[in-house]
């Protein structure tokens, strides 16, 4: 069952926006979204206006007017309601978490005082109205609480396992700090990817990762057979007490750069970058480690440090191999978790600095719930094999 915009909104709003320009642009949207909501309606209800059917899934009852407030005005919505039924229109709620939770983070530097005529700017912006400190504790409960039930949601079996942390710049006792963000993400055995949980905190690092893979076993997570991650001390340490026995895979991306520091002459990077190449695209692993043996011995006299480090070090990236060959490009290294990164930096850079820990969290978490809601509709990571 389709629906199309009445024809009479779709002249009024390109009559609106003919003769006004983007001074109609509010009202223009508003009468958009309010006639999507009625036809989001329908669709839930099965059926259309005045119609009769078996496939009635509720009655439609009247509307709620709501004032939404954006960047292009305060928009005056009829809110469609239901009766028998559960129902409320995505257009209100879909993409609309990381915004508000954009909103929240300056809204409380202003209101803690913490902030500079830029950020002042931008709440002025984003928000569009003033700011009340009893405003932003009212906004944070509500929104807190949506995210924290994401963050606690049940797990189940995982195949893969990527792991990443990134860095946030947070105001802690009147001094700026270092915060570590941390994320999880895991392919299931359909080869779909989700992001499991995000952890944040300036505790010590083998401390932060060992809890936060507490938590992810303690919802469930169970099934591993591999993780992959760079060779952070730290999260090495929790990884071989929480998840013992479960193969790892050194991201190869990071162990690339990790090499490279040990070598002695600056002409001689470009050689060891191919030979570890060959290494990585060998035909399987034992093709990988003879051709790392070969590239040791080379190095043995000449560069002795580098050739100990090679044979110590880059082993751990060959595990991979043991993976179907579909899924070899994809799992070595942790370069899905590095986009995911930039975007959140994307996001996070006009905040600069967050005023504390729940504030980085809220809007970390409210980025990572809508990227986890495309990924849900969108294509398999990887592809199982299916006998």
């Amino acid at each position: 069952m389709t629906h199309q915009p009445h024809p009479n909104v779709t002249r009024q709003v390109v009559q609106l926006l003919s003769e006004q320009g983007f001074e109609g642009m509010a009202e223009a949207m508003q009468r958009l979204l309010n006639e999507c909501m009625l036809i989001e309606r329908q669709q839930a209800l099965g059926v259309g206006p005045y119609q009769r059917g078996e496939e009635r899934r509720g009655q439609a009852n009247g509307f709620k007017p709501k004032t939404v407030k954006t960047r292009i005005g305060p928009l005056a919505l009829r809110v469609p309601q239901v009766r028998g039924a559960e129902f409320y229109p995505s257009a209100l709620e879909r993409g609309t978490r990381s915004e508000k939770a954009l909103r929240l983070a300056l809204a409380e530097m202003y209101v803690q005082g913490v902030s500079t005529s830029k950020v002042t700017k931008i709440t002025e912006d984003l928000c569009g109205c003033e700011i009340s400190s009893s405003d932003v504790s009212r906004a944070t409960a509500l929104l807190d609480e949506e995210l924290s039930k994401w963050r606690s949601r049940p797990l189940g079996a995982m195949k893969y396992l990527i792991l990443d942390a990134r860095y946030e710049k947070v105001r802690e006792a009147g001094c700026v700090r270092d915060c570590a963000v941390l994320v999880a993400i895991g392919v299931d055995a359909e080869g779909r990817r989700s992001i499991l949980g995000v952890s944040v905190s300036l505790s010590e690092a083998e401390v932060h990762w060992r809890e936060f893979f507490k938590s992810l076993l303690a919802r469930g997570l169970h099934g591993l057979e591999l993780i992959v991650s760079d060779a952070h001390a730290g999260l090495k340490e929790a990884r071989q007490a929480c998840f013992a026995g479960v193969p790892w895979q050194r991201c190869q991306f990071h162990l690339m750069h990790n090499a490279l520091a040990h070598v002695p002459r600056q002409e001689l990077k470009r050689e060891v970058r191919d030979e570890l190449r060959g290494v990585f695209d060998a035909a399987d692993e034992t093709a990988a480690r003879e051709h790392l043996q070969r590239v040791v011995r080379k190095h043995e006299k000449s560069a002795p440090k580098l050739a100990a480090w090679l044979e110590e070090n880059v082993p751990e990236s060959v595990t991979v191999f043991r993976l179907p060959a579909a899924h070899r490009q994809r799992l070595r290294t942790t370069n899905m978790l590095e986009r995911l990164n930039r975007e959140l930096k994307r996001r996070t850079r006009v905040a600069t600095l967050f005023p504390n820990t729940d504030s980085l969290l809220r809007l970390v978490t409210a980025i990572l719930v809508e990227v986890c809601e495309e990924w849900e509709t969108g294509k398999r990571y990887v592809t199982f094999e299916t006998k």
